[in-house]
């Protein structure tokens, strides 16, 4: 089988019901961090967080590799799925990367989502002896990649591809299905890639659903997932979001750009509720105003006051 040739079975009239929300949150990944970053993600699995997300910046010394950290803090946790938010494609060659994801998903009983990107600091990046590939050939790396990751798993007779980019002869598929990809595309071809291909969406430059670049991109997705006979609806849009969480009600909750600044709990609950019903929204990853991570006490208010209000108030409109 020609990776190239896997395709994507038409969607049924009857869409499926939408599941719920997901949260999760952003941790850190400086070597001198680590202990913070074991409390925070033990916190989240005993308090019911869906995810937790890594940088992944393997050129960064002073920073842990990311599939080495999400496969040692799967180990001790038991409910919360882990993912790199999102994996630098062009350091980590697409046949390995299948096999590291679908050996995570066995070992975890599934907590592993895939997180994926064409590659953005390529000064940095080749600087580790990758070569550097056009905006347009990246582009269609990371396409090929995803086909090929997805067509590395769940089975099936040995995969043969010749692609542009990669080459596999009969090589055996994991008898586990591939995690679900979930894409960091910016730019109009690799946001058709991501509507073409991938499971979900993680809006750059952390866009919210009220951004212009949102409001612009999200249609590119949708369009080329209907071209590819997919129902749109099954790219879910999962959103970095930075923001604080206050004591008090806030005046404003967003600046004068539009950017969510945060509020109180009670602002967050209204804010998200609105992101889901009116926008489709399915998750948000949590991080602070500055693009750090939550303290424990932020993360406890988002697990066990701000998620659950949200969840119920989904359900209850959703009956």
């Amino acid at each position: 089988m020609n990776a190239s040739d896997a395709s994507h079975a038409s969607h049924t009239s009857q869409a499926p019901p939408l599941p719920a929300p997901l949260f999760g949150f952003g941790t850190p990944t400086g070597i001198h961090e680590l202990p913070d970053l074991l409390r925070l993600t033990r916190q989240a699995d005993r308090e019911g967080l869906d995810l937790f997300s890594l940088s992944d910046h393997p050129y960064l010394g002073g920073r842990v590799d990311a599939y080495a950290t999400l496969g040692f803090v799967l180990g001790r946790t038991e409910r919360i799925t882990g993912f790199a938010n999102v994996t630098n494609l062009p350091t980590r060659p697409a046949p390995m990367l299948a096999r590291m994801v679908t050996s995570l998903s066995a070992l975890s009983e599934g907590r592993v989502v895939l997180g994926l990107g064409v590659g953005g600091l390529w000064d940095r990046i080749t600087a580790m002896g990758v070569d550097r590939l056009s905006p347009g050939d990246a582009v269609a790396a990371f396409e090929e990649a995803i086909v090929l990751v997805k067509s590395l798993a769940g089975g099936g007779p040995p995969v043969t591809h010749h692609g542009r980019f990669y080459r596999v002869v009969g090589i055996e598929p994991s008898p586990l299905p591939a995690p679900p990809v979930w894409t960091g595309s910016v730019g109009p071809k690799s946001l058709a890639v991501t509507g073409r291909v991938a499971d979900g969406w993680l809006p750059g430059h952390a866009a919210d659903w009220l951004s212009a670049r949102y409001r612009e991109s999200r249609p590119l997705v949708d369009e080329a997932a209907a071209a590819a006979g997919r129902d749109p609806r099954e790219v879910r849009t999962v959103f970095n979001f930075p923001g604080a969480i206050t004591d008090r009600p806030l005046a404003a909750t967003r600046d004068d750009e539009g950017r969510w600044i945060g509020g109180s709990v009670g602002q967050w609950v209204e804010e998200l509720t609105g992101a889901v019903l009116e926008h489709g929204a399915s998750g948000f990853v949590l991080f602070t105003r500055d693009h750090g991570h939550a303290d424990l006490t932020t993360l406890g208010r988002w697990a066990a006051e701000v998620a659950p209000a949200v969840r119920e108030a989904v359900a209850k409109e959703r009956g």
